[in-house]
């Protein structure tokens, strides 16, 4: 109902109604900038690469699976040409996920690479990805 208030009444909605969990998340994620990658931690100072969409979603009230691999299976898969801010992008070879990050548009990732970096926003680098949204 208030939904179609809303819409019938352009400038009636609240802008932050409008924004996704997905952006949310986005946004936790990219406020970690510059925190180290650390294997196994998920935050709030440290973070592996699943730690930090496990961090960010929490922080907007979704629960996901604690590796990518399993928040892959557990998401709604979404063809390329349908991703948006905020969807989650698993990196894969073949069958086997080994990376995720959070889909920032315009083909860049927020995500924790790998030790010795830290978090960061980075152009994708393979077509070799799928994305999921929770």
């Amino acid at each position: 109902m208030v939904l179609a208030i809303a819409t019938a009444l352009p400038g009636t909605a609240d802008a932050a109604q409008a924004i996704t969990p997905g952006e949310k998340a986005l946004r936790i994620a990219a406020s970690k900038r510059g925190a180290p990658y650390q294997w196994g931690a998920a935050g709030p100072y440290r973070f592996d690469c699943s730690g930090l969409t496990l961090y960010a979603f929490k922080k907007v009230g979704k629960k996901l699976p604690r590796t990518a691999a399993a928040q892959y299976n557990r998401s709604w898969h979404v063809p390329a040409k349908a991703r948006r801010a905020g969807d989650l992008v698993f990196f894969h070879s073949g069958n086997r996920i080994y990376h995720v990050g959070i889909y920032a548009g315009r083909k860049r990732v927020w995500h924790s690479p790998k030790p010795g970096r830290s978090v960061r926003l980075e152009k994708l680098w393979t077509n070799r990805v799928w994305y999921g949204r929770y």
